[in-house]
């Protein structure tokens, strides 16, 4: 368990309760009426839709840390899914044996150097680091759906996107509820989580044997940096 560094604890938490609240009267709510109203075939087209879109920045941000194989895996996730799979919806490159693993910005800061970073709880965003939120602006600009400049296109899919990411949470529910510190729980798992993602490449087979099934989980659900407003351009 890597030593979590939180100095802003004291707003952290303020932040946090506020996301909760969020949370509990709109994103749970949704994510709940999304899972029960659509069925669980198209549910899982709408995911594999976003996760290939999700491809590009994975692909160059593989290859920023030195990792030309799992660039051109995630490129080749991305044309294939694509073109065969339909815009995305199905997903026949893992059929193909092509490997899914996410990649960001802040992961690549981390492995350029950046090992250890302050946490840092965004507003609607959740858990993150100083790092990481550097991270999302750094993923921006190569994010497909932020190029959408139909606002009556890219919002709808933009909130479609964030139910189906509250929805992968809603197994993670029942083991928060009853915690004796739910701030402790979120962070920790989640600083454990980041630091597997950036550092897991240089375990070897018999630490990763060991380790919990949810940190060997390439999916991850978060809030994207998909997610993220764009700024309306210039009306002249």
């Amino acid at each position: 368990m890597p030593t979590v560094y939180d100095p802003w604890e004291k707003y952290n938490r303020k932040m946090h309760r506020f996301n909760n609240a969020v949370d509990r009267g709109v994103a749970r709510p949704l994510a709940r009426g999304y899972v029960k109203v659509v069925p669980r075939p198209f549910r899982l087209g709408i995911s594999n839709f976003f996760n290939n879109l999700g491809q590009p920045v994975s692909a160059v941000n593989a290859l920023l840390q030195g990792k030309p194989k799992q660039a051109g895996q995630s490129l080749g996730r991305f044309v294939l899914n694509t073109t065969l799979g339909i815009g995305g919806i199905f997903d026949p490159a893992s059929d193909a044996k092509l490997p899914n693993r996410g990649e960001d910005f802040g992961q690549t800061l981390g492995v350029w150097g950046w090992k250890s970073s302050r946490y840092f709880e965004l507003p609607l965003f959740g858990p993150r680091t100083v790092r990481d939120t550097l991270g999302l602006f750094g993923d921006a600009p190569l994010s497909p759906l932020r190029q959408v400049e139909a606002d009556n296109i890219r919002i709808p899919l933009q909130g479609l996107q964030l139910v189906d990411v509250r929805s992968q949470l809603l197994a993670t529910d029942s083991f928060r509820e009853g915690a004796e510190d739910d701030y402790t729980l979120v962070r920790d798992a989640w600083m454990q989580r980041r630091d597997y993602q950036i550092q897991g490449d240089r375990l070897n087979g018999d630490e990763t044997d060991t380790l919990p099934d949810y940190l060997q989980d390439d999916s991850n659900p978060q809030v994207p940096v998909d997610a993220l407003p764009v700024m309306p351009a210039d009306g002249g």
